[in-house]
């Protein structure tokens, strides 16, 4: 190819406004269309254009994950990232624009008459201002576009993977909020226990002291009352380290006001996901949009490596006007101005420039894997949390039968007790199960609105 035909050609990139660049081609999600046997589906409602306020319907936990959007740190950071990115952007876009500086200088100077050819001293005056365009490269093979184009792919990524930050602290917020409430009734739980043990206790000391009650019942009791002891002691630890969590994940101190009194009372806090979706919702997480941001970005770093073999060509000019008196400056004598095309033409570079093509071609390919990788987890995470809802429901009607069957034995044992009929080792076993089976219910039902978070977040979650 002719020198002549590289500059058609170049003309012609220049005008269509086309790169180098392979042509990019979104790669084939490495996963099933559908989710895997035994899992529920995902809903008929896509999760990334459902607002979280119309999600997450609690009124206290709304304004926790409000306060938290404007004051959690890594949520700023991330903010504050996708400002730096824009500006990096607006660099590289800047560099397709020709820049004009306007400058004016002035040059006094006396020449002694040692030093002077005429043999008296001298004295010379030099003014001038002009418009210049300095350095100015003809994008002649898409180069400048091309690495235009990846700082723009850059940028794009670091919105992403704000809104994957957004998602995520979201959906610690809630868990947050979900945990200290769970944790609050299991500690109401083991007061009221505490209390009826205490009464128990106090009831068979009395049948001790008038001979009706054994030593045996009498200490059986006492381990009672001692183990809820060391319960409340347990979860009033674990409620203080929650909200302590809480205040972590919302930025600021978190008043008495918002708290969550139980779960009880927070199990409507999140709307439920009806059936439909496929796996192709995984194409609107953040972080599957990041990644392929990413990938463009890299494919459009291959069209800048290519362009390297091609000449570029540089303009450096200026117009403006020159005098040796500052009257005169702007007079028509004194127009100047000046062209000097530059252009360079790779003959000999070591193969750096083949090495570069090589790297920027790996790089590509290392972001596919990256790329198909996301997707294989995202798929994986939806599909854990899907097959646990599909069992959830199960699970808490199950634990709800063995909670009321374990009161009704309860019932029956100390009835049993109080008239002779069994020891009183009977009714521990019986408060044992009780008190076991109320505290996994409350497990189950966490379970239960902690898989909805899950779901949020794995399906995209949704903006403001």
């Amino acid at each position: 190819m002719t020198f002549r035909n590289y500059c058609c050609a170049g003309v012609l990139l220049l005008l269509t406004g086309c790169t180098l660049a392979p042509g990019y081609t979104r790669p084939a999600a490495p996963v099933p269309a559908s989710w895997p046997a035994g899992a529920a589906n995902a809903g008929d409602t896509v999760i990334a254009d459902t607002p979280w306020r119309q999600f997450f319907i609690d009124e206290k936990l709304q304004k926790l994950i409000a306060r938290s959007l404007e004051n959690n740190r890594d949520l700023r950071v991330a903010s504050l990232t996708i400002e730096r990115l824009r500006a990096q952007y607006q660099i590289r876009r800047s560099d397709l624009l020709p820049k004009i500086d306007a400058s004016a200088a002035a040059t006094l100077q006396r020449v002694p008459e040692k030093l002077s050819s005429t043999g008296h001293a001298i004295n010379t005056e030099q003014y001038s201002a002009a418009l210049g365009v300095s350095a100015y490269e003809l994008d002649l093979f898409g180069r400048v576009r091309s690495l235009n184009d990846q700082a723009l792919e850059q940028f794009l990524a670091t919105e992403h993977a704000r809104r994957s930050v957004q998602i995520s602290l979201v959906a610690q917020v809630a868990a947050a909020y979900l945990n200290l409430a769970a944790d609050r009734e299991r500690l109401q739980l083991a007061g009221e226990t505490l209390a009826s043990q205490q009464s128990s206790y106090q009831l068979i000391r009395s049948r001790f002291d008038a001979g009706i009650s054994s030593a045996l019942d009498l200490n059986q009791a006492r381990t009672t009352v001692e183990s809820a002891r060391l319960d409340i002691a347990r979860y009033t630890t674990l409620v203080a380290q929650d909200e302590n969590a809480l205040n972590l994940a919302v930025g600021a101190p978190v008043g008495t006001d918002l708290l969550p009194a139980t779960l009880s009372d927070s199990l409507t806090s999140l709307r439920d996901i009806s059936p439909g979706l496929t796996s192709e919702v995984l194409l609107r997480r953040p972080d599957i949009l990041q990644a392929e941001s990413l990938l463009k970005g890299y494919n459009a770093n291959i069209g800048a490596a290519r362009a390297a073999f091609f000449p570029r060509i540089t303009l450096v000019s200026s117009v403006g006007f020159g005098s040796n008196e500052l009257a005169s400056l702007f007079t028509g004598n004194a127009f100047a101005w000046s062209f000097a095309p530059r252009i360079s033409i790779p003959i000999f570079d070591g193969g750096s420039n083949l090495a570069n093509l090589k790297v920027a071609e790996t790089d590509r390919d290392i972001a596919v894997a990256q790329y198909e990788k996301a997707i294989q987890v995202s798929f994986r995470e939806v599909a854990d949390a899907l097959v646990q809802r599909s069992t959830i429901d199960d699970q808490i009607a199950a634990q709800q039968s063995l909670n009321d069957a374990t009161a009704e034995s309860f019932r029956l044992s100390q009835a049993r007790y109080e008239k002779g009929i069994d020891s009183y080792l009977s009714v521990l076993d019986s408060q044992r199960s009780l008190y076991s089976a109320r505290q996994n219910l409350i497990t189950v039902r966490l379970a239960r609105l902690t898989n909805l978070v899950t779901l949020y977040k794995v399906l995209g979650g949704g903006s403001e």
